[in-house]
């Protein structure tokens, strides 16, 4: 491996395709170590919600940027990105090389094109004022502060839309100005596990998860941090709780986040062909596959 520039492989992928497993097989062939680029997985405590590798892949492959931190302490991009430069570059220093995986995009990338992330957190109050406009007078409002912005945002992306407006009213300035990207020094290697039977996948994980324990894991979220703990908003949990809170049957909660999770994964998929566009790994044969393409990369 050449000592400059750092080599970097990359894994990703969306949810439910694999890529844990895969990861593993791969670091143990290579001999190198993982760094988890999952933005719910960073917390402690939410293991079956997250799908997150278990104690004893863990043990197999040493995992980085995971358990870092309480779910009450939400952890934003800004954040993340700077904890993870520092782990990437101590394995760098190491001579080691980096292997980078996870299905977050928006981590992925702060990380590999080096984005500037405006340090802003989120901004409960405001988010409420405009989630009560709607999603047409908040685009417009968009386009008056920031419209630059809207022309890479999509008009149906609700949530990008309030995050651009929620750093505007704070900083005064255009999220768009604030973006300044300045990629790492890396060779990057790009590939991406995707899966023709995904909606399949999702369905079985689905219904292990709840079979696992993720009301048990759930409900000891609760009763640590309470109900209101924001991190329960994410897919499954929050079905989870609306089964603790008789709101909903388990067979109900079941079918309602395998839909949301297959709904995801399409916008996952979205995300990975517009902003990344990763070398597909071919599904007959996947660990060959990869090691075929990293050795040639690394040679």
């Amino acid at each position: 491996m050449s000592s400059y520039p750092p080599h970097v492989i990359i894994l990703i992928g969306p949810t439910a395709s694999g890529k844990t497993e895969l990861a593993i097989e791969i670091a143990e062939y290579f001999k190198t170590r993982i760094h988890n680029i999952d933005s719910r997985q960073i917390y402690k405590s939410m293991d079956i919600g997250t799908a997150k590798p278990s104690k004893k892949q863990q043990q197999k492959i040493k995992h980085f940027l995971i358990d870092i931190e309480e779910p009450i302490n939400q952890i934003n991009v800004k954040q993340f990105q700077e904890i993870a430069q520092i782990s990437i570059k101590r394995e760098i220093k190491q001579n080691n090389l980096p292997f980078l995986v996870g299905g977050s995009g928006l981590y992925m990338n702060s990380l590999t094109k080096g984005f500037f992330v405006p340090n802003v957190p989120p901004q409960n109050n405001l988010r409420k004022q405009f989630e009560e406009l709607g999603q047409k007078k908040c685009w417009d409002l968009l386009k008056n502060c920031d419209p630059v912005s809207t022309k890479k945002i999509n008009f149906a992306d609700h949530i990008r839309t309030i995050r651009a407006l929620e750093v505007f009213y704070v900083t005064g300035k255009p999220l768009s100005t604030l973006k300044v990207q300045k990629p790492p020094d890396w060779r990057i290697l790009e590939l991406g596990l995707d899966r023709d039977n995904l909606k399949e996948r999702i369905t079985q994980r689905t219904k292990n998860m709840f079979l696992s324990g993720i009301i048990e894991e759930t409900n000891h979220l609760i009763s640590k941090y309470g109900c209101d703990l924001p991190i329960l908003e994410t897919i499954g949990y929050r079905e989870a709780r609306d089964v603790l809170n008789n709101h909903s049957t388990i067979e109900k909660a079941i079918e309602l986040t395998t839909t949301k999770t297959i709904q995801f994964a399409k916008r996952q998929k979205t995300w990975f062909r517009n902003k990344n566009n990763p070398i597909w790994l071919n599904n007959k044969n996947l660990l060959k596959d990869a090691i075929i393409k990293i050795e040639s990369f690394l040679s």
